[in-house]
């Protein structure tokens, strides 16, 4: 078993996913030590505590730089002896300090088929984009910007007549659905590089 903590910002629909598929046995692989958010009025805090998740909340503003924000991470993954971090709508870039420490073991999942609309609304600047397909990416986390090697993709068709908000909900939906189970995949397959 792979020992994860998952980072989140906002709301943690992923995060509160990946922990019901893992409650539920529909997802193995791994144990979920803690959730960290880097925003206190982040939602995923209230779904960490209806699920019973340890949480943290590090805030960036109470370093005095990136670099010392990371180590503080650092030093939590070690206290919970965390083997991998899992990215479930995490807003920040993560910088070298964090990244030397959990080389190649750091995971995204991101709301577009990469290479296509990388950044931080993938699913706006599809849907602004009028292109006829996304989908999504699960992906190892490098020092560029959605720019890792690809773990797992997923094509959607969009459908003429969907709004943002549409789109937005599709993705969404494949997101829930696809993250927990590539997740036991690759941790049920010894992918402990």
């Amino acid at each position: 078993m792979v020992n994860i903590a998952i980072f989140a910002s906002g709301s943690g629909s992923n995060f509160e996913r990946i922990v019901r598929a893992k409650m539920s046995g529909e997802a193995d692989g791994y144990i979920i030590k803690l959730l960290i958010v880097d925003k206190e009025d982040a939602f995923a805090v209230e779904r960490a505590k209806m699920l019973g998740v340890k949480y943290r909340v590090v805030n960036p503003k109470d370093f005095i730089s990136k670099k010392e924000f990371e180590l503080n991470i650092i030093e939590i993954l070690k206290q919970e002896i965390v083997d991998y971090i899992v990215l479930a709508g995490y807003m920040r870039i993560i910088s070298s300090t964090l990244l030397n420490e959990y080389t190649h073991k750091i995971i995204n999942i991101h709301p577009a088929y990469l290479p296509e609309f990388p950044g931080k609304d993938g699913i706006k600047d599809a849907f602004d984009a009028k292109v006829k397909q996304t989908g999504i990416t699960i992906h190892f986390v490098d020092n560029g910007i959605d720019t890792g090697e690809i773990i797992y993709q997923e094509r959607l068709k969009i459908d003429s007549n969907w709004n943002l908000n549409d789109l937005r909900k599709e993705i969404h939906n494949i997101e829930h659905k696809i993250y927990p189970i590539v997740l036991t995949r690759l941790f049920k397959k010894g992918e402990n590089r």
